[in-house]
């Protein structure tokens, strides 16, 4: 979908779009989507051997976990008010969380990047991070407006929800109900280029810092763009929480 476009100078080279590693009956096989495969198995793995060290008299390991995870559930709570909506709400924004920032730490793992191969006489990375391709982080943002709008419908019928967008009473609330909805689909953009856009920078910055000063200074770049992956991961659940929220809400009953 996307054109190859690079920044380069003899050793530097920065490809926008994902680098294509082969061919599965036609069907074009990028790095990127061999990063999600890997970031799934891990997550799948995780989850296994998890679930196999349950108990019912916890460990320190297990004590934690659920420490987190009702810490979590308590805010999403509190944030919609509602313990079934918390319910309803938790999977899909954990399960978020847990791909964008598994993928982005595969990324910044050492070593990854050194791993290329052979295609066309052009060696390309067999890994590469999966927010760094605008594809990826569009469909993440697909997902996440449709739930979203799932939400809202669910919670307050396909009439009552659509007339925050398509208002009709009077010619001010038609306005202000184009403008929703405008505001709702460029979500569209906001999610996907805000994911992609400081991943992407992250993925050059330690390119460049990488050909200029090759043994020290990446080390702490490094380790900050690990932690600005997993902030990212939190931010992109965060507004998926929020935006659920206002989809939930009945504005015209909080105006009353």
């Amino acid at each position: 979908m996307l054109q190859s476009a690079t920044m380069a100078s003899s050793a530097i080279e920065v490809s926008l779009s994902s680098g294509v590693v082969g061919h599965l009956f036609g069907i074009p096989i990028t790095n990127t989507l061999i990063t999600s495969w890997v970031s799934i198995a891990v997550l799948i793995i995780g989850a296994i051997l998890l679930r196999n060290r349950l108990s019912y008299i916890p460990g320190r390991f297990q004590i934690l976990i659920e420490a987190i995870v009702t810490y979590i559930q308590d805010f999403i709570q509190e944030t919609l008010e509602s313990e079934v909506w918390s319910r309803r709400a938790f999977p899909l924004l954990a399960t978020i969380f847990l791909f964008i920032a598994t993928s982005n730490l595969i990324e910044f793992t050492p070593g990854i990047g050194s791993i290329v191969v052979n295609t066309g006489g052009k060696m390309v990375p067999l890994l590469r991070s999966v927010n760094t391709d605008l594809n990826v982080t569009l469909a993440l943002a697909i997902i996440v407006v449709i739930a979203i709008e799932i939400f809202g419908i669910v919670g307050l019928g396909f009439i009552k929800y659509g007339s925050k967008f398509f208002n009709f009473s009077s010619p001010l609330n038609f306005v202000v109900g184009l403008i929703e909805f405008i505001s709702e689909m460029s979500r569209f953009i906001s999610f996907s280029f805000r994911l992609f856009g400081n991943i992407f920078a992250g993925e050059v910055l330690l390119a460049v810092i990488g050909y200029f000063a090759p043994y020290i200074v990446p080390v702490p770049v490094m380790a900050f763009e690990t932690f600005v992956g997993i902030v990212q991961a939190a931010v992109f659940a965060l507004l998926t929480l929020f935006f659920i929220k206002l989809a939930i809400t009945d504005m015209h009953e909080v105006s009353h």
